[in-house]
């Protein structure tokens, strides 16, 4: 094999931007790449191998070729070894000090092999006192320092209670700058006597709040802080610090572990209603559901900072613990594109994890992965860690496999402070660094803040059951109030007396709290966005009785329409891309009938030009998986894109339709938390294939069909979910209905299946018409898309609303004896077969909203038949669908139901089987007799599947 193979395998770009950046600044790269490039700029010195020869002294001598060149003289090779091998013990103690930090409070940390010890580096105590010129490479440090010296500034860096990791970060800019903060401030770090007053004053609150519940509410679920309460400072430092560089709104997303405490001692809520909330003398509001438990609840307020007013907010989370962060990250970019000019300084994000769920769930990843997409971008998030060591019952050596619940900031080259719970100062210091770092590159960072679980997972929860080493150190350890304060009097004179005033202080609060002495609330000023909730009504049962009109006019039409037929001057279109415009034309200026995109493009350009924000995410989006949007184009030979609704009319709206990346439960996630913060955008998310998601399952149970009944909170989210039988097999075919249809109640949500463009424009304008806000999810087209039949008229777009129930224009009603009631693309099978077949007799009837269910609309339709017999259709197999759940308004009315048979899986993967099928239930629809599965179609069914096995 070749010597050289190594290189000519290695990523040529990724080394040629390293040599860039060694020609900037040598200590930019690793120190091996240094003496790698250093040898490469050596052999373009001397191409010819024309080198100086050393002579007897140790001396270069000068080469032939260049007389009377400078002489370079060499250092003798045990000395530059050594210096070499400092240079490399530098390099470890920055890449590897972390590994042996003291960032434990209550154990000895696990032996990760870090080797940092001097012979690891050909070194000895005999060269401590030996002057090397490595010391420059240590920021701060003068150029001609001692070993020792050397060795005592990376151990005070980097192995005292911060561990710091951050050498992986590939942008030199960044990497200089994080270095230098490293290097420089956390030694200078002292943190004047007012602000440890702070300090210790906000450990006080949140041990006093622990103490009142725990004397108040014994043995009571409350999730409590107690081992981390170091927390309280650090959020009250990241807030102070924010609102310093700029930051005017915090929005916090975190599950149940300290929430209690936060909200009294972060957001000010007040111990007099967490006390109310524990006694149960809290009066529920029950008009919009049956509410959640109080560790559960969101909360807003305002707080003052040397004189700047920061909003902040806290998410209501469910328990599935980290499911929360998307819906943050899309709540802030919500406020970000509305209410700050897209200014990331303005509003910040501040997640707050545990170590078993931020390493254990995948949420964690999906939601890193997309922090610096386009359509997805925050300015940057803090990571708060609240690392007990422990999940549940689980050890951490059980709960993953990486060193570290934070490696996957690595991926995005997210810099980690390891530090100890129990040095509150030093976990200042790190959150301190960490907005300052979040405001300069707009980029995300973790603090991952280790401490420990004075309980278990809960206060009735024995932990020695399972860790019983660990809780008999836990009993035995102090508070990090407690440890703060014993810090604070070994130290001297001042910070003793510090340390008494505040004991008594905090003693004096504790009874106060005790004996229910009233707080005042925070005063709160409601913003812009906050105000349009709050103009909005709850929905009753009568708003389902008809749909507001939602119709635009023929100006609006022709305006949107030529937006979407022309191209800038210059742009270059494909082929195919130049029939779709001349498609396009011909719709909106000849023929005037329009197709389902046509629809969908004109319900987003029309709520444009209305000056509302539309939404678009969700995998390929800009195309649409079925070729069918096009809403961005791309010009053939540069690739540049054209957003075609961007350019309606002057003082529009844009609209911001973005390709996901290939995650379904981070990005519902995003996209319900933009819509949670604004009231008058259209948001939309469309699934590739309706059942991808099965992958946001968790998203759509804990927040999308039930955020309105837990925490009051309206949504109008659309969910576009492609769903139809054409024989793509069991995973394209079916986006699970029956799920959708067995969480709605309560008027939570609105499901449609839709067989007209017209309709699925005024349900898309509806949603913002509404004085009140729903989500809806859309079981949406595939070959419909294309169907010369779902088409509708211009004139059902300048006027009408949305229909419920959409009744039969060919039936004979004195001769109809057979009802089919059907919903989505089925109808245009049973249409095509009451037309072959002139069947005047047998009505259809679309039912285009499944729920809320449409019962006055739907009764007012069947009256016209009242000797009919009414029949259920439907694609899907009998156990899946619609059917079970028409059964809960149709019991009386319906005499059975036409589908599939019963079956685990949602469709054949055999088209011929499919096709079979298909025919089968037109068929029994009709009331015509079936036949039999040809004996072809089995015998070739039986061969895929033998093969298959």
């Amino acid at each position: 094999m070749d010597q050289y193979s190594y290189i000519a395998n290695a990523n040529g770009e990724f080394i040629d931007q390293l040599y860039q950046s060694y020609q900037k600044d040598p200590e930019s790269v690793d120190f091996g790449w240094q003496k790698f490039f250093e040898g490469f700029d050596f052999s373009q010195k001397f191409p010819d191998g024309d080198m100086p020869q050393a002579d007897g002294e140790g001396v270069l001598a000068t080469p032939a070729s260049t007389n009377n060149a400078p002489r370079i003289r060499s250092v003798d090779r045990e000395s530059g070894d050594k210096q070499t091998q400092v240079r490399n013990l530098i390099y470890a103690y920055r890449s590897r000090g972390h590994l042996v930090a003291n960032t434990n409070p209550v154990r000895e940390r696990k032996n990760r092999h870090a080797y940092l010890q001097l012979a690891d580096f050909g070194l000895s105590e005999a060269d401590l006192d030996t002057v090397f010129s490595s010391g420059d490479v240590i920021v701060g440090l003068d150029d001609n320092a001692t070993l020792r010296q050397i060795l005592d500034a990376l151990q005070k860096i980097y192995t005292r209670t911060i561990g710091f990791e951050y050498t992986y970060i590939r942008d030199p800019k960044v990497l200089d700058w994080f270095r230098d903060k490293v290097e420089r401030e956390s030694l200078s770090f002292k943190p004047s006597k007012e602000y440890k007053k702070r300090i210790l004053s906000k450990l006080n609150e949140a041990v006093v709040f622990e103490n009142f519940l725990h004397t108040k509410f014994l043995g009571q679920k409350r999730f409590s802080l107690e081992g981390g309460e170091t927390t309280i400072p650090a959020l009250d430092a990241i807030i102070r610090k924010g609102a310093e560089l700029g930051v005017e709104e915090v929005m916090i997303g975190m599950a149940h572990r300290g929430r209690l405490n936060v909200l009294a001692n972060i957001m000010g809520k007040t111990y007099e209603q967490i006390f109310s909330e524990f006694q149960g003398t809290a009066v529920p509001d029950l008009t919009m559901g049956d509410g959640d438990v109080k560790y559960h609840m969101g909360y807003s307020s305002q707080v003052e900072v040397e004189g700047r007013k920061v909003n902040l907010k806290l998410a209501p989370n469910p328990s599935h613990l980290e499911a929360v962060n998307p819906v943050v990250e899309g709540f802030v970019r919500a406020k970000l594109d509305h209410g700050y000019g897209n200014d990331f300084n303005k509003v910040m994000p501040i997640l707050i994890h545990g170590d078993a769920a931020l390493s254990g769930q995948g949420i964690g990843y999906e939601v890193t992965q997309m922090s610096q997409l386009e359509g997805y971008r925050t300015g940057g998030t803090i990571h708060f860690v609240i690392n007990n060591q422990v999940g549940f019952t689980t050890d951490f050596e059980d709960g993953r496999s990486s060193i570290y619940s934070t490696d996957l900031a690595k991926i995005i080259d997210a810099p980690v402070l390891h530090v100890n719970g129990d040095d509150p100062e030093a976990v200042v210091f790190a959150v301190q660094l960490a907005t300052e770092y979040r405001q300069e590159f707009h980029a995300d960072i973790f603090i991952d803040m280790v401490c420990y679980r004075r309980h278990g997972h809960n206060e009735s929860d024995e932990p020695k059951f399972t860790q019983p080493t660990l809780y008999n150190l836990i009993s035995k350890h102090q508070n990090p109030r407690e440890v703060y304060n014993a810090a604070l009097v070994a130290r001297g004179d001042v910070d003793a007396e510090l340390a008494d005033e505040l004991d008594k202080e905090f003693r004096d609060t504790l009874q106060a709290r005790l004996d229910l002495v009233k707080q005042k609330a925070l005063p709160y000023n409601y913003q812009a966005l906050e105000n349009e909730w709050r103009s909005l009504r709850r929905s009753t049962p009568a708003d389902f009785a008809q749909s507001p009109e939602t119709g635009i006019s023929e100006e609006a039409v022709a305006q949107v329409g030529a937006a979407l037929t022309k191209l800038p001057e210059g742009f270059r279109p494909l082929k195919q891309i130049e029939k779709l415009m001349e498609e396009r034309r011909k719709m909106f200026f000849e023929t005037r009938v329009l197709n389902w995109a046509a629809g969908e493009l004109l319900a987003y350009g029309s709520l444009l030009l209305d000056k509302h924000i539309v939404r678009v995410s969700g995998q390929d989006v800009q195309r649409g998986t079925f070729s069918h949007r096009h809403a961005v184009l791309h010009d053939a030979e540069t690739s540049a894109p054209y957003n075609s609704l961007n350019h309606i009319a002057d003082g529009q709206q844009t609209l911001r339709i973005y390709n996901s990346l290939l995650s379904e439960y981070a990005v519902l996630g995003f996209e319900f938390g933009y819509a949670l913060a604004n009231p008058t955008a259209l948001v939309v998310w469309e699934a590739q294939f309706g059942d991808f998601a099965n992958g946001a399952q968790t998203m759509i149970d804990q927040f999308v069909v039930s955020s309105e009944s837990k925490w009051q909170r309206m949504n109008g989210l659309v969910m576009l979910l492609p769903h139809g039988y054409e024989g793509q097999g069991p995973e394209h075919s079916n986006a699970r209905p029956e799920r959708f249809l067995q969480l709605a109640a309560e008027n939570n949500i609105i499901v449609a299946n839709l067989t007209t463009p017209a309709n699925f424009f005024h349900a898309l304008r509806r949603q913002l018409t509404w004085e009140f806000r729903k989500p809806l999810v859309v079981m949406s087209p595939k070959s419909m898309l294309r169907n010369p039949l779902c088409v509708s008229p211009v004139e059902d777009f300048t006027s009408g609303r949305f229909r419920e129930v959409i009744g039969d224009d060919y039936a004979d009603a004195k001769k109809v004896k057979r009802v089919l009631l059907c919903s989505g693309k089925v109808y245009f099978d049973l249409l095509d077969e009451q037309q072959q077949s002139e069947r005047r007799d047998v009505a259809l009837v679309r039912l285009e909203q499944l729920h809320p269910f449409p019962q006055e609309q739907l009764n007012a339709e069947l009256a016209k038949y009242p000797k009919a017999k009414v029949y259920w259709v439907q694609e899907e197999p009998e156990n899946m669908g619609y059917w079970n759940y028409l059964l809960r308004f149709m019991r009386r009315e319906l005499q059975d139901v036409v589908s599939r048979k019963p079956s685990a899986s949602p469709a054949t993967g055999y088209n011929k089987v499919h096709l079979k099928e298909q025919k089968d239930i037109v068929a029994r629809a009709f009331d015509k007799p079936t036949e039999a599965v040809a004996d072809d179609v089995i015998e070739a069914t039986n061969t895929i599947a033998k093969k298959q096995d």
